[in-house]
């Protein structure tokens, strides 16, 4: 693979890592819309932040290294809340199955960076970006397991 191939590859997958955070602000966005406890309303927004900031951080990358940055959610993003939007029909604010669909957009997110940081294709030379990733990995890792336990205490 060529420089500029390698480059180009590295932009892909980076812009990827965009749309999935931007999946999981529309996810969270909806998941607002399907409660009414402040509580998980605080923590949505905090991960819709969150969500903001490494999107920033990835379009600041893409930059250094000349591309430019995606916009949207992925086409299964897009499926996803498409699905959300019709169980929101048939579940009038179920906090189970809202903790449920978020424990899910955040697998899917862990599962996009991994992926990406694991991609022997890419072999990523800027440990900045290896930083940045993992610490993007760690902080979803975190929501992940607060959904989780805020799932598991729902439905004990």
């Amino acid at each position: 693979m060529g420089v500029l191939q390698h480059v180009q590859h590295q932009i892909s997958a980076l812009n990827d890592l965009i749309k999935i955070n931007n999946d999981r602000i529309a996810g969270y966005q909806k998941a607002i819309e399907a409660t009414d406890e402040t509580g998980l309303t605080l923590l949505f927004n905090e991960y819709i932040e969150q969500s903001k900031t490494y999107v920033n951080q990835l379009r600041d990358y893409i930059h250094v290294l000349g591309g430019n940055p995606a916009e949207g959610t992925t086409l299964s993003g897009k499926f996803y809340h498409a699905w959300m939007d019709v169980k929101s029909v048939f579940i009038s604010k179920d906090k189970q199955s809202t903790l449920s669909n978020c424990e899910y957009g955040e697998d899917v997110a862990k599962k996009a960076y991994r992926e990406a940081l694991d991609d022997k294709e890419l072999i990523w030379e800027d440990d900045q970006v290896v930083s940045l990733l993992t610490e993007h990995l760690e902080g979803l890792k975190k929501a992940h397991d607060t959904v989780k336990s805020l799932r598991d205490t729902v439905s004990a």
